[in-house]
C-alpha cells in the first residue's frame, strides 16, 4: 500500500512544488549547487515564529560566504542580525540558535511586529575533496584510503590508459589530463587537498606552477628531500617565488618509515588529516616514568 503522503502529493501538484521549492529563493537545487561549485554558505531556518511576525516558521534565507543572498526571513533588522550570525556561523563551523523579540525596537529588538522568533542558523562547507595526481601504485592506494575516510576522490593522469575505472577502480571521478588542463578545468575550492604522487622532477616542474595558486587546502608533492629540493631550484629557476614553495607540503606525509604503496598512502592521509583537524601529526602515548609522576590533564 502507499503511504497516504504519497496519495496527497500525486492530488495535489502545488504541494510538491512547494516541498521542492523548499521556501521562496531556496531550492533543493540552490543547495545542490553549493556542492557542486565547492562554496560555503549558511542556511537560516526560522523554526519558531509566535505572535505578529514577517514571515512564518520554514521560511529559509542562504547566506554566502561571499556576501550574496538568497530567500528571505522577512528584511530589515532581524534579516541583518540573522546575517551577522551567519558569517559568524561560517567563520567557527558551529551551528546556532538565536533568538529575537520584534516587540521592543527601543530597547534594541528587531522591528515593531510585537512577535518573536527563532532561527537556526547551520553553516553548509563543501564536502572534502581528495585530487590525486598521479595513477601509479601510491595513487591508487591514495584512491581507496581516500574513500574509506570520507573524500570526494578525483584521480588525474596525462595518462588516459591509467586514469580509468579498470586501471585505478573507487575515484568517484577520472580526469585524463594534464596539470596545466586540469587547473583550467576543476572546481577547486577551500576543501580541496591535493595529492601528487607523480612520476618525477619534470612532471613536477612542469605542473606545480599551475596549481599553487588555485584554492586548496592541502598540497603535497610525492618523493625524497633529494627529488623536492632539485624541483625547487628548477622551479625558481622559471620565476616562482620560494615562498609559495615553501607552503607545499614536500615530501608529502608524515615520517612512519613507510615502504608499500598502501603505507605510503596512510602516511600522507594522516598528514592531511592532521592538516584539516589542527593536528600536530605527533604521538599520542604518555610514557609511564620509572617513578610515579602526574597524569596529564588533556
Amino acid at each position: 500500500m502507499r503511504p497516504r503522503a504519497f496519495v496527497l502529493l500525486r492530488r495535489d501538484r502545488r504541494m510538491v512544488n512547494s516541498l521542492v521549492n523548499m521556501s521562496d529563493g531556496v531550492s533543493f537545487a540552490t543547495l545542490a549547487d553549493l556542492e557542486r561549485q565547492g562554496l560555503s554558505a549558511a542556511l537560516c531556518t526560522i523554526v519558531r515564529a509566535r505572535g505578529s511576525v514577517p514571515r512564518h516558521a520554514g521560511s529559509k534565507l542562504l547566506v554566502y560566504a561571499d556576501g550574496r543572498l538568497a530567500g528571505t526571513i522577512g528584511g530589515g533588522e532581524l534579516e541583518a542580525r540573522v546575517v551577522q550570525a551567519a558569517r559568524e556561523a561560517l567563520g567557527d563551523g558551529q551551528t546556532r540558535l538565536v533568538h529575537y523579540q520584534l516587540a521592543e525596537p527601543a530597547a534594541g529588538d528587531p522591528g515593531v511586529c510585537g512577535g518573536e522568533v527563532e532561527v537556526f542558523v547551520e553553516p553548509l562547507r563543501p564536502a572534502p575533496v581528495l585530487l590525486v595526481i598521479g595513477a601509479g601504485h601510491v595513487g591508487r592506494a591514495l584512491v581507496h584510503l581516500g574513500r574509506w575516510l570520507g573524500f570526494r576522490v578525483a584521480l588525474s593522469d596525462d595518462r588516459a590508459e591509467f586514469c580509468t575505472p579498470e586501471a585505478a577502480p573507487g575515484a568517484d571521478q577520472y580526469l585524463p589530463m594534464p596539470m596545466a588542463d586540469l587547473a583550467r578545468t576543476f572546481p577547486f575550492h577551500a576543501e580541496t587537498y591535493i595529492a601528487m604522487p607523480t612520476r618525477g622532477v619534470p612532471l613536477d616542474v612542469e605542473g606545480l606552477p599551475h596549481l599553487l595558486n588555485v584554492p586548496h587546502a592541502y598540497l603535497g608533492v610525492i618523493g625524497s628531500r633529494r627529488r623536492w629540493a632539485t624541483a625547487v631550484k628548477e622551479l625558481e629557476a622559471r620565476g616562482v617565488p620560494r615562498e609559495q614553495l615553501a607552503r607545499v607540503h614536500a615530501p608529502m606525509g608524515l615520517e612512519i618509515n613507510a615502504e608499500t604503496p598502501e603505507e605510503i598512502a596512510v602516511s600522507v592521509l594522516a598528514e592531511i588529516i592532521a592538516v584539516r583537524r589542527g593536528g600536530a601529526g605527533q604521538p599520542m602515548r604518555w610514557p609511564v616514568e620509572a617513578e610515579a609522576a602526574s597524569p596529564p590533564q588533556t
